[in-house]
């Protein structure tokens, strides 16, 4: 087994509008992910359930050239694109995994 790749990026939502839209992006998007992208292991969306206008990613790959796959997709840059419009903030955290259960473990 390999190490993988993977993020966890909180994006909170201009309003109930923006949210609605937004979660209709990714259901767009997701369709290309799971169709095209055999080195995306995980790409789960979490709604957090005290902050209606948050989402949280949790996105594991097979490897970085797995990542560097994905963000070279259309329908990835298509997400990247048009997500800015709905935004307030964005963070992002990168991760390298130490332990655990699961596709992928170090």
């Amino acid at each position: 087994m390999t190490s993988g790749f993977g993020l966890v990026v909180r994006f909170e939502l201009r309003d109930d509008a923006a949210a609605a839209a937004f979660d209709y992006l990714v259901e767009q998007t997701l369709a290309g992910i799971k169709a095209l992208e055999p080195g995306t292991l995980a790409y789960v969306v979490h709604a957090v359930p005290d902050e209606p206008n948050v989402r949280v990613f949790y996105e594991l790959y097979a490897d970085r050239d797995a990542f560097d796959q994905h963000e070279q997709q259309p329908h990835t840059k298509h997400f990247l694109a048009q997500r800015e419009q709905y935004l307030s903030g964005v963070d992002v955290t990168f991760l390298s995994a130490t332990a655990g259960k699961g596709p992928v473990a170090a």
